[in-house]
């Protein structure tokens, strides 16, 4: 994985910040990344196909392991890989074959009001643009070396061990209200 980072300027050879060549297309195969991501939930959020939005959730959940890999962390990319990609989107499949969902369109989960989502979905969409920018403005974000698996395993379980453990409390219960969901015969 890391000669695909290396390719993509991403990672900092022993440390070494990027060249200007390799800024540049490291950040061309960011923003491609980001497109891609964007692009595929537009589609996810829009279809009215079930399995075709968990399709869309796989492309998504691809294009930011990739970003991942492109900015250096290839630990948290490994990670989305093998959790998200691996892990959840079965389960998510399995939800969606044990529920019985309607295979194809499903008119019936239309509203006549979504255009109101959309509306508050651009709108948060321009407070968060903006409220980034004015904390960051022309501010570079990561001017650091890649972390390795070590240190970011110490900091998972010293620093964030509480947000850790409640986050996996919360899957947990999430995983214990699907299987309430479906097997409500």
């Amino acid at each position: 994985m890391n000669a695909l980072a290396s390719i993509a300027g991403g990672v900092m050879a022993q440390g070494q910040p990027l060249t200007e060549g390799g800024e540049w297309i490291a950040n061309v195969f960011f923003y491609v990344m980001a497109a891609v991501a964007i692009a595929a939930a537009l589609k996810l959020v829009t279809t009215a196909n079930v399995v075709h939005a968990a399709l869309y959730l796989l492309v998504v959940l691809s294009a930011v392991a990739g970003t991942y890999i492109v900015l250096g962390a290839e630990f948290a990319a490994v990670t989305q890989i093998l959790v998200y990609l691996g892990a959840i989107m079965v389960l998510l499949l399995f939800g969606v074959m044990l529920t019985r969902a309607k295979l194809g369109a499903d008119e019936d989960l239309d509203h006549p009001q979504r255009w109101i989502g959309a509306l508050v979905a651009i709108a948060m969409a321009a407070v968060m643009g903006y409220s980034t920018w004015e904390a960051f403005g022309d501010e570079k974000l990561v001017d650091h070396a890649p972390q390795n698996t070590q240190q970011v395993a110490d900091e998972i379980f010293s620093t964030y061990i509480v947000p850790f453990e409640a986050l996996s409390v919360l899957l947990l219960a999430a995983l214990i209200g699907a299987v309430v969901v479906a097997r409500r015969d």
